[in-house]
């Protein structure tokens, strides 16, 4: 019997989403082993993602704190998101969200994928693992 794999959170890897917001990866790897990538994002108050979507379904179940997101096309008509709220965002839809409120957002998000990959509508590279490349 193969023993489960722990992942303890505190002991992940921190990656910046830009000044206001990092990730930590969960579940996956770089070389596609596992079937899904998992992670925690955690955002400040004000951080807006940048619209993107995916080439699978992507899920985001929130942890801590809330959001508004949408839909490209949909940005008059944002959807709250609150702690134990899950959303479930179509393969190859842009969408955003941004945190409201004034406590940080935690979100458990789940790419039903063996790769992270992203295309971001500003037309933003990604570097190789499939994280947005920005400057500090």
């Amino acid at each position: 019997m193969r023993e489960p794999k722990i992942v303890r959170l505190d002991a992940t890897e921190i990656v910046k989403f830009g000044p206001d917001a990092y990730y930590q990866p969960i579940l996956g790897d770089d070389a596609g082993t596992s079937p899904i990538r998992t992670g925690i994002q955690t955002s400040q108050p004000g951080y807006v993602a940048p619209m993107h979507s995916h080439p699978y379904l992507e899920v985001l179940h929130v942890l801590d704190g809330m959001a508004e997101a949408w839909i490209e096309g949909g940005e008059d008509r944002p959807t709250l998101l609150r702690k134990g709220d899950t959303i479930a965002l179509t393969t190859n839809v842009p969408h955003s969200f941004r945190v409201v409120g004034d406590a940080p957002l935690r979100l458990l998000g789940t790419h039903v994928s063996p790769h992270r990959i992203v295309d971001y509508k500003d037309g933003a590279k990604s570097d190789a693992r499939g994280y947005r490349l920005w400057e500090a």
